[in-house]
C-alpha cells in the first residue's frame, strides 16, 4: 500500500511499502491491510501507526484530519499537524499533548468569539430598544413629501 500524509503546509510522509495501518476515528480504533474497501472517516488528535514490509512499525502523531482509502491500495490523510517519527511513548508524552493543548486553546477561543458575538448582539438590541421610534415615521413620498 502506499501512505501519503500532508498538511496544509507541507507533504509529510509518502511511504511505498505498507503492509499494514493502524489509525484511530471517534468510533475507535482500525485497522487497514492491502485491498481494503474505500472508505472515509475524521481522525482526532490520534497516533497513526503503519508497519513496512521489513516488519519495522513506524508513528506518526496527528492533530486532527480526514483518512482515505482508495483503490484499496492508497491511503491518504490530510492533517491540520502531523509529526512523524520516534516511539509510542515519545509521541505521547511530547507531541499528542502539545496537539492537546492547541485543540483546548482553539475550542477557548471559539467559546470567546460566541460570546463577543452574543454581546454585540445583546448591545444592538437594547440601542433599538430605546430608541424605539426609530423606523416608526411613515415612509416620505416619491417627490420627497412625508
Amino acid at each position: 500500500m502506499r501512505l501519503i500524509v500532508t498538511t496544509p503546509r507541507a507533504l509529510v510522509l509518502d511511504a511505498d511499502a505498507v503492509a499494514s495501518l493502524r489509525a484511530e476515528d471517534v468510533t475507535g480504533g482500525f485497522g487497514i491491510l492491502p485491498g481494503h474497501a474505500d472508505f472515509l472517516t475524521a481522525l482526532p488528535v490520534s497516533v497513526l501507526t503503519w508497519i513496512d514490509f521489513d516488519g519495522r512499525e513506524h508513528n506518526l502523531a496527528l492533530r486532527r484530519g480526514v483518512l482515505r482509502v482508495s483503490g484499496g491500495d492508497k491511503v491518504s490523510v490530510a492533517a491540520r499537524e502531523a509529526v512523524a517519527g520516534g516511539t509510542l511513548e515519545e509521541l505521547e508524552t511530547a507531541v499528542l499533548e502539545k496537539f492537546r493543548a492547541a485543540e483546548r486553546e482553539e475550542a477557548a477561543a471559539r467559546v470567546s468569539t460566541e460570546r463577543l458575538h452574543l454581546a454585540t448582539m445583546r448591545a444592538l438590541q437594547r440601542y433599538l430598544g430605546a430608541n424605539s421610534g426609530y423606523g416608526s415615521r411613515p415612509a416620505p413620498d416619491q417627490d420627497g413629501a412625508s
